[in-house]
């Protein structure tokens, strides 16, 4: 005979373990996590930032949608030296409230039904008024660095890059790795034959333009300061600190306007000054025969509380007449700040801090994707406004209220 009680009791203990057990749905879900958790899918996870998806590349819209994820998949640091300005960032500011400051006016009865936006600067022709900005080890943002920016800046309409003097990899490599437009950024040594040998090198591969920086980068940035504690040792604070009151590196604190005489006599192609503020400047830019200028304030990494680029161009632009070409970065993130730019007199703007995101959220393609999107917003803001040709894109399309 079966014990009743005994099987009652045996039911009662089964009912109990099948209570605490895993019922279907928490099993198939379990194993959904475990295949989550798999290196199989590690194609859908940030490495860095647990549990957030990268988006797909086409997914991104405008220039801004980058930023989110170079700093989803950067160490603080790296990213930490793409995004900050001097002391308080207030330039940093600055640069981009300026454009806010500026309206568009629109021409509706202009014919704008094709738009040429090509550019000849200096010799060099371009599909757009648009060039990559010097800037710094872009190896901190993907492993080729230089290497596939410049491919990037081939892809989207063979779109100018200008090579940082503190490079990733040399520029006789960049230049070999493509077919494209190169400039070289200089900061000057003291001692004529350093400048000498590395000019040489660089025109010797290729580079099309010299552009000698003359403003002061900073040494000291707040933002590293409070997030010290957030990263492990960085090159920051591995850094010797300058041995002088200004916290400006000693090797930068001899530029003076005779350096051009001497380079000139080094540069066989077109040559720039970079770091232009004021029309004194321009104007002193002009008697030292510069070639073009270069409106910039390092993107607000040189003095906090400068002016912003956009403010001080119409000046500059007035001192220099039509004489040479002018070029302007700091602050530019769409299409339409570059119209803005080019409305109050630039020639040409350069992106400094975009190109990066686009670098370090999906390489060279990133790249390729940020410009183009500029490229795409520059030309439906110039068809928007009544201006089909850059030659029609003058003061008349804007309204400036500048503090």
């Amino acid at each position: 005979m079966i014990d009743c009680g005994h099987f009652g009791e045996t039911v009662t203990s089964r009912d109990q373990q099948w209570a605490k057990g895993r019922n279907r749905r928490q099993a198939f879900r379990a194993i959904a996590g475990f295949l989550a958790g798999s290196p199989l899918l590690r194609t859908q996870q940030d490495t860095f930032r647990d549990h957030s998806r990268v988006p797909a590349l086409d997914e991104l819209k405008t220039a801004f949608d980058f930023e989110p994820v170079a700093y989803a998949k950067l160490p603080r640091y790296n990213y930490d030296y793409t995004a900050y300005g001097t002391d308080g960032e207030f330039t940093l500011r600055r640069n981009r409230q300026a454009f806010d400051w500026v309206e568009l006016i629109p021409n509706r009865a202009s014919d704008a039904a094709t738009i040429q936006t090509p550019a000849e600067i200096l010799g060099t022709r371009m599909a757009f008024p648009i060039l990559i900005s010097p800037s710094a080890g872009h190896s901190m943002l993907h492993p080729d660095g230089e290497l596939a920016t410049y491919q990037g800046a081939i892809a989207a309409s063979n779109t100018p890059l200008i090579v940082s003097n503190v490079s990733s990899f040399p520029f006789e490599k960049i230049a070999a790795s493509g077919k494209g437009t190169l400039w070289f950024q200089l900061y000057p040594k003291l001692e004529p034959d350093d400048n000498r040998e590395v000019l040489e090198r660089v025109q010797a591969a290729g580079a099309k333009a010299v552009v000698v920086t003359i403003d002061q980068q900073a040494d000291v940035h707040e933002r590293a300061l409070h997030d010290r504690h957030l990263v492990a040792g960085t090159p920051a604070a591995r850094r010797a600190p300058a041995r002088n009151r200004y916290r400006v590196a000693e090797n930068r604190l001899f530029y003076h306007w005779p350096i051009f005489d001497q380079i000139r006599a080094m540069v066989k192609v077109p040559l720039l000054a970079k770091g232009v503020l004021t029309a004194e400047d321009a104007r002193l830019c002009l008697e030292h025969g510069l070639d073009g200028i270069y409106v910039s304030n390092h993107g607000g990494r040189s003095l906090d509380y400068s002016p912003s680029t956009l403010e001080v161009l119409p000046e500059i632009v007035d001192a220099v007449g039509g004489r040479v070409p002018i070029l302007f970065d700091s602050g530019v993130r769409r299409g339409a700040d570059a119209l803005k730019a080019l409305a109050l007199g630039a020639n040409a703007v350069c992106l400094g801090r975009v190109p990066r995101w686009g670098l370090a959220a999906y390489g060279a393609p990133g790249v390729q994707r940020i410009l183009e999107i500029l490229q795409a917003e520059l030309a439906g803001a110039m068809a928007y406004t009544g201006r089909p040709s850059l030659a029609s894109i003058n003061r008349t399309l804007v309204r400036a209220d500048f503090p």
